[in-house]
């Protein structure tokens, strides 16, 4: 027997019983494959990413996947969007509540290496992602080439902050820093995940001191060039 109070879902009855601010079914459903398929990139890689593969894994159609996603490269562009806002709410959002100045860059290097330690056992999409795509044009490479330079100008932005507050030198090369830390980045993951070592991170955060330490010991053995007074000499 039909219930007559009953109200259809997607008619305006609907909506105005439904809590504000609470998501459509629709927005939920895609949310959750998103994050199922957060799970399935960082396993097998945005290549290894396929409609099948993720229709199965949420017990869905794939017709039913496709309609939330107009193809396989919209998915992956979803996934690294959010890869991004997870990297960005864990590894920048806290660290910026640190002091300007080294002890902020430290927070966020320090956040930064312990997702990477993480993700070295599990697979990090943006490092997994730049193998597959580095030299394959489209939108997913340059959807990765733009989260990797803003997240770079972040970067920039807080050794740039570091060198204002007095603890980097004045004349330090931000951008060379950046390369630097990245590099120590690559290395913890590579040697975490291929080599399985076990002193990967302590070699990372030790390498972060290190780096420091040796522009600041710059910044004090830096001498102020003297002024030669010359007299002139009446013969």
């Amino acid at each position: 027997m039909k219930n007559p109070s009953a109200v259809p879902a997607g008619s305006p009855a609907a909506a105005r019983r439904r809590p504000a601010g609470a998501p459509r079914k629709g927005e939920q459903t895609r949310a959750a494959i998103v994050e199922a398929a957060l799970e399935l990139a960082a396993r097998n890689g945005l290549e290894g990413l396929t409609i099948g593969a993720l229709a199965e894994r949420m017990q869905m159609s794939k017709s039913g996947v496709f309609a939330h996603f107009g193809s396989r490269e919209d998915l992956q562009i979803a996934v690294l969007k959010a890869y991004e806002r997870r990297f960005v709410d864990e590894v920048l959002v806290p660290g910026l509540k640190e002091k300007r100045g080294l002890p902020r860059l430290r927070a966020i290097f320090d956040r930064w290496l312990e997702r990477t330690a993480i993700e070295a056992a599990r697979g990090c999409i943006w490092i997994s992602g730049a193998a597959e795509y580095d030299d394959r044009p489209g939108a997913v490479r340059e959807e990765l080439v733009a989260m990797v330079r803003s997240w770079q100008r972040e970067l920039s932005r807080a050794i740039q902050q570091a060198v204002d507050a007095g603890d980097l030198p004045g004349d330090l090369d931000v951008q060379e820093l950046v390369f630097q830390l990245y590099g120590v980045i690559l290395v913890l993951h590579h040697d975490g995940r291929l080599l399985d070592s076990p002193d990967a991170v302590g070699r990372a955060r030790r390498s972060f001191d290190r780096l420091v330490d040796s522009y600041q010991r710059a910044m004090r053995t830096a001498r102020p060039k003297k002024r030669t007074n010359v007299r002139s000499v009446k013969s």
